[in-house]
């Protein structure tokens, strides 16, 4: 208890939020969905400490090292908050030598020392969802499986090919950076500088390149050629066809993986939403080969399209000891922020031999960001009207009683028809009043959605049977009322209706075109870089029968 007369303020620290009701069910079915499709590939989890020792953090992360969250020193160990899943990962791996090779995930919370948006998914605390395959397998199939699970994770997710993934290749980039001229020792700070580029202009990162890191004018205009291409195997053609660049060893390297991956993921048959993009960079020191970033619209910031309509992003105080009022002040409605990617990751072969040494594994995975991908959909849904259609819980049956004068409230009878639903596995709530009014009952059915309610009254409980009545139907409907049937029967009867209402609900959809994720009807729209397709639409798991929509009947 505070001492008496000291005032505080009731607040979550800034970048961190409360979770809670909607927001809560739609962030639940974001990671089953994308649990499911880890599993699906073969993954096992593993958990590690919130926390790791600073010495396993540092260096790790090229600039965004200054983004980490350090912990006071406690019982003689100086300890930082993890920034991402991947290095503790590592770390893991060098400590269980005995495996060799393993496909994890790992959904957990990290923390980073950034500037926050927080309608814009942009936290300080925040959950990431990583898939990784560690192990050493012929080149590039492992890789182009990681892209398969990207595609079928937004796909579960319903986004309807409503993004794009970019790929690079770190010795494609190396090599293009080596070839205009950029000394070995900058070719890290200028990948950081080039990795800003879907959030800059590239007036500003050059200028960033020039003024900030050195780079002569000349070098950075010959980078600047390179980095604006984009497309997929018409691009590597095209690299493979110049004799400059194909004359240096990273860059042939790179391209022949590339080759092969292009390949698989024709067979894999998940080309329709990759770009090849040389301006992709991913700042993190630890990537060695293929890097991915996935993007959609709401990724980018809005002032970046061009120099002549857009302002300059508003500067920021860097984290240092005492951090600034400006940096610390959240900038969801700055039009120079975006949400940015909601998924990343690459190839990072030598991260666990900075551990330990001999035992080097190679490494390729991507992280998936709940929180961008959450703010994404809620903003699709509220702009398609479909968030009144999520509901608060999954319950499939409210149990009610009414009566007359001398009403008891059956009770007894309400617990025990609830309990032989629970034992049954089917979702059940009743109203905690002795003697519940009818309408009382029928209105917390309503609010959370409830598709089904059992009613019983004294008449019904004396002939041992019950009435199902299925809530939502339309005035005239011959069970409007609802069907009287044998108690014993309770089980069968309510499976029986759900199982015919679900499947009527999907025909409603698929018949109206509805999506509760993003609403949209028709073709999908065309990914930069990438031609467009003509495919069929696909169904949302994210539909009113997967995360328990009110029913529209």
């Amino acid at each position: 208890m505070a001492p008496k007369g000291q005032k505080f303020e009731l607040k979550t620290p800034k970048g961190t939020k409360d979770w809670e009701g909607k927001d809560m069910v739609i962030r639940d079915k974001i990671f089953s969905t994308i649990t499911e499709v880890f599993k699906r590939h073969g993954a096992v989890t593993i958990d590690t400490p919130v926390f790791e020792l600073k010495e396993i953090l540092s260096g790790k992360y090229g600039e965004d090292s200054k983004l980490i969250y350090d912990l006071a020193d406690q019982g003689g160990e100086i300890c930082s908050l993890r920034y991402d899943l991947t290095v503790p990962f590592a770390r893991w791996l060098a400590m269980n030598r005995d495996v060799q090779n393993i496909k994890r995930y790992h959904i957990a919370k990290v923390y980073r020392r950034d500037q926050p948006a927080m309608t814009k998914g942009r936290m300080r605390e925040f959950y990431q969802c990583d898939f990784d395959i560690a192990g050493v397998y012929d080149p590039m199939l492992p890789d182009a499986e990681i892209v398969r699970i990207t595609t079928e994770v937004f796909k579960g997710l319903g986004w309807n090919g409503r993004y794009t993934i970019k790929i690079n290749h770190r010795k494609i980039l190396d090599g293009i950076f080596e070839v205009c001229g950029v000394s070995t020792n900058k070719i890290r700070t200028i990948s950081s500088a080039v990795d800003k580029l879907d959030k800059l202009p590239w007036e500003e990162v050059r200028k960033e390149m020039t003024v900030e890191k050195g780079l002569s004018d000349e070098i950075a205009d010959k980078i600047g050629e390179y980095v604006v291409l984009k497309g997929q195997k018409d691009l590597l053609r095209k690299l493979q066809a110049d004799p400059v660049l194909s004359a240096n060893e990273s860059m042939r390297a790179g391209m022949a993986d590339m080759e092969l991956l292009f390949t698989y993921l024709e067979a894999f048959n998940c080309l329709d939403n990759v770009s090849f993009d040389l301006s992709l960079a991913r700042g993190l020191d630890y990537y060695t080969g293929l890097i991915y970033e996935v993007v959609t619209e709401g990724s980018a910031p809005l002032a970046t399209t061009s120099t002549a309509t857009a302002a300059p992003p508003k500067p920021s105080k860097k984290p240092s000891g005492k951090a600034g009022a400006d940096f610390d002040e959240d900038r969801s409605s700055d039009p120079s922020v975006g949400v940015g990617s909601v998924a990343a990751g690459g190839r990072y072969d030598n991260l666990v031999g900075m551990f330990s040494g001999k035992n080097q594994i190679p490494c390729v995975g991507i992280s998936f960001g709940v929180d961008r991908i959450f703010s994404i959909t809620k903003a699709r849904m509220e702009a398609d009207k479909n968030s009144e259609l999520v509901r608060n819980n999954e319950v499939d049956v409210y149990v009610m009683a009414f009566g007359g004068k001398g009403f008891t409230g059956l009770v007894k009878e309400r617990l025990a028809i609830c309990a032989t639903l629970w034992e049954a596995g089917i979702k059940a709530e009743f109203l905690y009043k002795v003697k519940p009014k009818l309408p009382n009952q029928f209105k917390a059915a309503e609010v959370n959605g409830v598709p089904m309610a059992v009613v019983i009254g004294e008449d019904e409980v004396a002939q041992g049977k019950v009435k199902i009545k299925e809530m939502g139907l339309r005035d005239g409907h011959p069970e409007k009322d609802g069907v009287l049937v044998d108690l014993a029967d309770i089980v069968p009867e309510i499976r029986q209706r759900l199982k015919r209402k679900a499947n009527l609900d999907q025909l409603a959809q698929e018949a109206e075109g509805l999506r509760v994720v993003d609403g949209i009807k028709g073709e999908p729209e065309k990914v930069e870089g990438v031609p467009k397709t003509e495919k069929p639409a696909e169904e949302s798991p994210l539909s009113q029968e997967a995360i328990g929509a009110v029913p529209t009947s």
